[in-house]
């Protein structure tokens, strides 16, 4: 029987993938009104931190690397399964990235080079047996027993040196004053891929960057349905019902510099995405170095609110560790292939279907990958898009003498062919690139320590219309630094403000699996 919903609204506050997801829910399973769903973003364009943007001319940019995986992502697959396609008519989203990623497996040839610009082999972790007991008792400390413990009080010094270290950091962004809470659920929800870590064997790719190949198709499955989208529009407050409970009465908003207050009805419900990764960043350019910006509208946001109600989390512990949690990336654009032939020969793998390339000598502990191309739909066939990042911009580098957050666009691509050894190469590489690096203040916030309460849960306790999504909120057991992460936030969210009695897709528990457990075992003993 259909529920009649009358003139009920919700209102998702940031329009990255969580809120997407959340109105294609409730849409789907809850046969609630489009026109009653409301995105409200402050850029211009939707997506959040699923972004890709630029032409040809003026240089693409992605600001994360962001990887898929088929037996994780849960949720994510679920709901692509239900998406349609917008480039092959009669196929869901999720058989069309399928369809790609098997006409285009992963399987990395080079996942690190040594300071002499080889191919290391990395088929031997590295481990110890301090090592192996250090990871053994990871797995079954329960996470109170962990508390605020950062990944080096967990390891010692020789951890940070093995092959296993250099790849895993790499493919998740985890420094060693990370959270060792957050390291122990990675090593769970990830354990079937320890084994092939070393070839990211495991990885789903799309067959564009994740705006294109999953925002936009959302984007237009959500448009025709009546869906509300409001951009270029900031939520900066939001007012609560006086008394216990957390009853969410209006919104302060600010479009085009005024000033006005949304009124939130009984019935309606607010679902809030708190916090960004990718808030702040900003863009360099081949002749100058990306800027170092604060605190966005997302974390003003969560800290006006946090400051008024109990149980709304703790924005402190993700917003306050500039140092600890930034680090920088570059898109480069080639107007010919130069140098993607050239990588194609160095890691014996054709563009699209390589790991990670990481420098594991480098200061900066710098890595690239090469997509398929085009990377993006726009993309003319002669131009080349590649992604690199730094996890240590504050160190100075190898080839050229001064912090990466320092350097331009010029400099990084010279410390970039330094480690390469394409030095007799340089002037071609050089002649058609156009490298934009970006700084991105928060973009590991999330793996800060923290304390269980610090994060908000999805529908806290006593809310009636309030919910939160995206990377801030917890989820047991679940990981941080995913799409999949954000879309069960949104599904929860759902599901809860509107009493849906349907389940949400359980999460993989690998470490329960002998064979998982076994294989883990024998690839901690190479």
């Amino acid at each position: 029987m259909k529920k009649e919903y009358g003139n009920e609204q919700v209102y998702f506050v940031g329009g990255g993938i969580a809120s997407l997801a959340g109105a294609a829910y409730l849409v789907r399973d809850c046969n609630f009104p489009g026109q009653n769903i409301h995105i409200i973003e402050e850029m211009k364009i939707l997506g959040g931190s699923n972004d890709g943007a630029g032409d040809a001319e003026h240089g693409y940019v992605i600001r994360g690397g962001r990887m898929l995986n088929d037996e994780t992502y849960e949720n994510l697959w679920e709901l692509l399964r239900t998406i349609p396609s917008i480039d092959q008519p009669g196929l869901t989203l999720r058989e069309e990235i399928v369809q790609f990623d098997e006409s285009n497996p992963t399987r990395g040839q080079a996942r690190l080079i040594n300071s002499k610009g080889e191919v290391q082999d990395v088929t031997s972790m590295g481990f110890d047996m301090a090592d192996r007991l250090a990871l053994g008792k990871l797995v079954i400390t329960p996470e109170p027993a962990m508390g605020t413990l950062r990944i080096n009080d967990w390891f010692g010094p020789h951890f940070f040196t093995t092959n296993f270290w250099y790849m895993w950091a790499t493919t998740f962004a985890f420094q060693p004053w990370h959270s060792a809470v957050e390291f122990k659920r990675y090593m769970l929800r990830f354990m079937h891929e320890f084994p092939r870590i070393q070839t990211l064997e495991g990885v789903t790719r799309t067959p564009y960057n994740q705006y294109d190949s999953i925002i936009l198709p959302l984007h237009q499955y959500l448009e025709p349905l009546g869906v509300d989208f409001t951009l270029k529009c900031t939520v900066t407050d939001l007012e609560f019902k006086e008394g216990d409970g957390i009853t969410v009465t209006a919104m302060k908003v600010v479009r085009d510099g005024v000033e006005d207050t949304i009124q939130v009805h009984e019935g309606d419900r607010v679902i809030v995405t708190n916090g960004s990764m990718t808030e702040g960043s900003s863009l360099g350019s081949m002749t100058s170095a990306p800027g170092m910006n604060g605190k966005g509208s997302s974390w003003k946001l969560w800290e006006t609110i946090a400051a008024k109600k109990p149980g709304l989390g703790n924005p402190s512990s993700f917003d306050d560790h500039v140092d600890e949690s930034k680090w920088e990336s570059f898109t480069v654009t080639f107007q010919d292939s130069k140098f993607f032939d050239l990588m194609e020969k160095f890691t014996r793998n054709r563009a699209g279907t390589g790991a990670l390339v990481t420098f594991k000598d480098s200061s900066w502990l710098m890595s690239v990958v090469l997509a398929f191309q085009p990377h993006f739909r726009n993309q003319p066939e002669h131009v080349k898009v590649f992604w690199g990042y730094g996890l240590y911009p504050d160190k100075v580098g190898d080839y050229v003498h001064k912090k990466m957050c320092d350097c331009t666009g010029v400099e990084i691509m010279e410390e970039l062919i330094g480690h390469l050894h394409f030095a007799e190469h340089k002037e071609e590489i050089m002649a058609t690139a156009n490298c934009i690096p970006c700084m991105m203040p928060y973009i590991t916030s999330q793996f800060m320590p923290r304390l269980n309460n610090d994060r908000p849960q999805v529908v806290p306790e006593g809310s009636t219309n309030l919910a939160f999504i995206g990377q801030y909120c917890e989820i047991p057991d679940d990981i941080v630094f995913t799409e999949e992460y954000s879309v069960r936030a949104a599904r929860i969210a759902v599901y809860t403000l509107f009493g849906l009695n349907r389940p949400v897709e359980p999460i993989n528990a690998y470490q329960h699996d002998v064979r998982t457990l076994l294989s883990s075992l024998v690839t901690s003993f190479r």
